[in-house]
Parts: structure tokens; sequence; C-alpha cells
């Protein structure tokens, strides 16, 4: 993981603009919202699933890097007054609140198509369309933003579980997804079993990652978090915790990981990775 990280904070700071160039404010604060913190969750899948599949290292850089650009522009935007309303994302002043709310708001739009001018600019092989339509569609109305939108609308009110987990399926999990399916797309074709199995493992690896956020939302200090605990219940949303109590959230959350882990089973030792990130996953405190 430690190797997996440094490779990918390096690819990172490879590919974003360098602060000094004009614009060197939004530059610089792009570099800030993206660089030095995060768990690299999605990297690690993509490299994890390259693996599997045999995948050059050089493709799973870019794959990387335009998955966590994404991501780190999700987040971005989600802290601004208007949407979370958020001072603190990795135990530093949140983008808006270093710069200013309208470079919060470039920043996240320069991230977006920075990751889709890098998947759509390097050799990544045949099936390099497949891989650019597979994020844009995570990232979209249909994936995450459309998730974030049911999100805002649940403020306050119940949902069933069902309901829960479809807003988490987009908001959440579907660009874990797709870190997933990039990862695998970069190397050698699976199978169709071999396919359904990975995408299996990855929905289900995505509603693991949010069961276990919304544990240490109400478990975790905002020190240990690097972002404001609490933050969920205070703003009244639905959360798993709030749905099912926190014991049975957690037997939920080993519920999934067990399901992730069997979906693996065809892949053998080449899905080591995986099993090991779904451990890290379900286990994380922080």
């Amino acid at each position: 993981m430690a190797a997996t990280q440094a490779r990918t904070e390096t690819a990172l700071a490879r590919c974003l603009p360098a602060a000094e160039t004009i614009p060197q404010r939004l530059h610089d604060a792009m570099r800030y919202a993206t660089l030095g913190g995060g768990k690299r969750v999605r990297p690690l899948l993509v490299f994890a699933a390259g693996e599997l599949a045999g995948a050059d290292a050089a493709r799973l850089d870019v794959a990387a890097c335009a998955v966590e650009l994404i991501h780190a522009y999700s987040l971005v935007h989600d802290d601004l007054p208007c949407m979370d309303d958020d001072v603190l994302r990795r135990g530093r002043p949140t983008c808006h609140v270093e710069y200013d709310e309208p470079t919060a708001l470039l920043v996240g739009d320069s991230l977006q198509t920075l990751a889709f001018e890098l998947l759509a600019s390097q050799p990544l092989g045949e099936r390099q369309l497949e891989m650019i339509a597979l994020l844009a569609h995570a990232s979209g109305s249909r994936g995450m933003a459309g998730g974030q939108a049911i999100d805002l609308a649940s403020v306050g009110k119940p949902l069933e579980q069902v309901e829960l987990e479809l807003m988490h399926a987009l908001k959440t999990g579907a660009l874990i997804r797709a870190a997933v399916l990039l990862g695998a797309l970069a190397g050698e074709p699976l199978s169709e079993t071999e396919r359904q199995q990975l995408d299996r493992f990855a929905k289900r690896a995505g509603l693991l990652f949010q069961v276990v956020d919304d544990i240490l939302d109400c478990t975790a200090s905002t020190a240990t978090l690097g972002k404001t605990a609490g933050k969920d219940e205070a703003a009244d949303k639905p959360t798993y915790v709030a749905l099912l109590g926190l014991e049975r959230a957690r037997a939920y959350a080993d519920e999934l990981r067990s399901e992730a882990l069997a979906a693996l089973n065809c892949f053998g030792q080449r899905a080591d990775r995986l099993i090991q990130l779904a451990d890290f996953i379900c286990h994380r405190q922080f």
C-alpha cells in the first residue's frame, strides 16, 4: 500500500500543472486539493485489479490518476457551502476556506477535465474508449453526481435500506467500482464470468466503504478522521447507523466484506491484493 500510495502521489504531482504556471492561484489550489493527503483507496484498487489482469504499471498510473482526480474534484465541490459546507478535509482547511469559493469551484471543474484529458491522451490499449466511457458514467448524473443529488434531497427524510443503498451505490460506490474495472481494463481481457465476479466484488466493496464511513462518522474523532466528525448526524442525513443502529451496521459491514471476498474465489492468488484491500476498507479507523 505504501509503495502504491507513493507511486500515485508522484504520478499525480507530475500530471497536475505546476503551481507557477498561469493562472498560478488556480494551479496552486488544484495541487493543494489533490496532493499530500488521503488514503488513495481508489488508486490502490486500480493497481490491485490491474495486477489481477496483468496490466502494465504505466497504464495503471494513468487510470489511478484519472480516478483520483475525479475523487479530489468531488471532495472540493462536496465541501462547498452550497453542498455539505465543511471547513476541514484531510486534516487541513478545505479548498474554499484556504482559497475562496470561486477558486474552489474552478478547481473542481479543472480536476474533472484533467482526468479525462489524461485518459484520452495516453496510450491505454484497444479498450481506451471503454475506459473513458466507464469513468464518465461513474462520475455523472447516473453515478457520483446523481448520488450527491439524492443525498441532498434526502436530508431530514427517513429512507428504507434499499433507497439508502441506491444512493450510496451512486454517490460512493460508482467511483470505487470504476476504479476496479479501470484497473482490469488496462490489462489482459477477462472472461465474461471473471468480469461479472469482479464487478460484484467492486459493488460490494463500494457499499462496504460507505457503511464503514457512516460508522466512523459517529465513532471516530475529528483528529482521527481529518474531517468533521459527527457531521452527518448533525445535518440529519440518512446513514446506515441511523437506519440500522451501530451494532447492526457493523454486522452489515462484515456481511458485505464476506460477499466481496466470495466474489473473488474464481481468481485464486491473483486476487490477493483485492482481498487485502477489502479487509483494509472494512477494518480501517480513518
